[in-house]
């Protein structure tokens, strides 16, 4: 064996043994544990918690008879549910509602394999937007930043407490702020706050309207997604200004800081958002970006000046909820018109990256079948078939040309024993070969080549489309097609179906010892990597391999007649 031979071998066992190690070997993630476990250095965790338990508009404690006292005031809606404080005029829940408003989930394979075949199974937490337990601002929380400034935790009074209508009012310094959130519809995604400054004093008074949204994160059930693994989980400070989006996850650089028209700012996850959007002609301002291991939040601040006796009005929409693209693309910006085109783009939150485009198309047509079926996993099957189609005449040109080479055979060993000491000679003659058959021997990794950008877009498109996020293909064993398998059973089909794929595969000029390997294993490695990776994608590839086995004994069979008639 020589040493081109031994370091191939060297590599795909390499590949063999580091994958199987973290596979099997390798740390396994933390088991769920309640968001409210952790809380921030310098947090009293008990806040939040103390605050639920109390119902609306009733008062928590008395700082003293020149403060209002803490009251919590909640807002139950379908879709969500709203906890608001007094102290701050801030958010402190918005637990989302339904099935597939869950915490990603992340189980070992012994857990997940019992789940699968029914055993008793926890899910995990519903997501909640409002989640705080920082010592700063918390979500919502207002201030103005200048020569006279607002501080961002005042106390507010309740100034009227209706079904779909809060108003709170606060007086520090030369301000008086006003804070108005109000609900149009009754599923509670979608709200407005509004926001006047008055200005007390007998001078103009200028400075930055600061406005504050974040998360509290629990990094302990934490997960950043990875190419080569899972989905992931992670949360990110995110703003979309000067019509480029900006995401923020925990380095050891300063906060950014982006200046311009800010379209919309929040924190969000693959498929959930937390988001306000500015006035359509109020938007000139700048963001800044925080992301600790425990907290992402984002400071949006835009420039106002009052005049004595004088009061100004914001306006702005919140929106709590999945990230839906197409819904999210109907969302506008309060406030006066905005120019065509101009925003507010929330769209743009769900992160297609390079292969948008594509994503945009499968996600598209995925669907227009589950619109058809109900089901997505038979909507992953239907576009690979779809695909299959439309690769076809190149994949049939690939197989012709692969019998045709399987044919060159003999006259390749041939070459082999004439020239056995001459590997350039060996191969002139073997290209010299090839021209006078009119057979590339490339073309058979066109079909291959094409196919590519169509896995890493469906990979991307199940890591971000909440449309597929928790849905099932035959449940409970596939219960969700863009977690992994947690039977194994279809990366292992799928290893299975590549193993006949390489079989079928006329083995041109490779000795013994490359052929196992490109016949075993490859298929076995690429097995292992798909352990990890989302159901629905192994579903696509064992869908493709299974059509490409078909086809192959089409052709063959095709090609006998021919044969015979001939």
């Amino acid at each position: 064996m020589d040493s081109q031979k031994r370091l191939m071998l060297a590599l795909a066992l390499s590949f063999v043994v580091v994958t199987l190690w973290t596979v099997f070997f390798g740390p396994k993630p933390p088991p769920p544990t309640p968001l409210g476990a952790v809380a921030d250095a310098g947090a009293v965790a008990a806040e939040p918690a103390a605050i639920a338990a109390v119902p609306t508009a009733a008062p928590l404690a008395d700082a003293g008879a020149a403060l209002p006292p803490v009251v919590a005031l909640r807002r139950d809606f379908s879709k969500v549910h709203v906890q608001l404080s007094t102290d701050g005029a801030r958010l402190t829940q918005a637990e989302l509602q339904g099935a597939k408003m869950r915490e990603p989930e992340h189980y070992a394979f012994v857990d997940g394999l019992q789940h699968a075949f029914g055993a008793k199974h926890t899910d995990s937490p519903q997501v909640d937007l409002g989640f705080w337990l920082g010592a700063g601002p918390g979500p919502l929380a207002v201030s103005v930043e200048g020569a006279t400034p607002f501080p961002a935790g005042a106390r507010y009074a309740v100034t009227e407490d209706a079904p779909k209508r809060i108003v709170m009012v606060a007086t520090s310094g030369t301000w008086r702020v006003t804070k108005q959130f109000e609900w149009s519809q009754d599923d509670g995604e979608l709200f407005s706050m509004g926001v006047a400054l008055e200005n007390l004093s007998d001078k103009t008074q200028a400075g930055d309207l600061s406005i504050r949204l974040g998360r509290s994160v629990d990094p302990t059930t934490e997960e950043k997604g990875s190419f080569f693994g899972g989905v992931g989980n992670q949360w990110k400070a995110a703003c979309r200004v000067a019509d480029k989006m900006q995401k923020q996850v925990p380095n050891d650089k300063p906060p950014p800081e982006y200046p311009g028209a800010v379209d919309f700012f929040g924190v969000d996850q693959q498929y959930f958002i937390a988001a306000v959007i500015p006035q359509a002609d109020q938007r000139d301002g700048k963001c800044t970006l925080y992301a600790t291991s425990t907290e992402r939040s984002v400071a949006a601040a835009f420039p106002v000046k009052v005049e004595p006796g004088q009061k100004v009005e914001r306006t702005y929409h919140v929106f709590l909820g999945a990230k839906d693209s197409e819904a999210l693309a109907t969302i506008a910006a309060p406030g006066a018109a905005a120019p065509a085109g101009a925003g507010p783009h929330l769209e743009t939150a769900v992160e297609f990256g390079l292969w948008v485009a594509i994503c945009k198309v499968l996600l598209g047509i995925m669907k227009f079948f589950y619109g058809v079926f109900h089901n997505w996993g038979v909507a992953i099957i239907l576009l690979t078939v779809l695909v299959k189609l439309v690769l076809l005449p190149l994949t049939h040109k690939q197989m012709v040309a692969a019998e045709q080479m399987k044919k060159l055979q003999p006259r390749i060993e041939e070459i082999k024993k004439k020239f056995p000491d001459d590997r350039e000679r060996q191969n002139l003659e073997t290209m010299k070969l090839y021209q006078e058959a009119k057979v590339n021997p490339l073309g058979g990794c066109l079909p291959i080549l094409v196919q590519m950008p169509v896995w890493f877009a469906l990979f991307t498109t199940l890591r971000n489309s909440f449309e597929i996020y928790r849905e099932p293909f035959i449940a409970p064993l596939w219960a969700d097609l863009t977690y992994k398998d947690p039977t194994y059973l279809l990366p292992l089909a799928l290893g299975v179906t590549m193993i006949l794929t390489q079989r079928l595969q006329p083995q041109m000029s490779m000795d013994p010892m490359q052929a196992r390997m490109m016949t075993y294993v490859m298929p076995s490695f690429f097995t292992l990597l798909m352990l990890s990776y989302p159901a629905g994608l192994s579903l696509y590839i064992f869908t493709n391999n299974v059509l490409s086995i078909a086809q192959t004994y089409g052709l063959r069979r095709y090609i006998r007649l021919k044969e015979a008639k001939t």
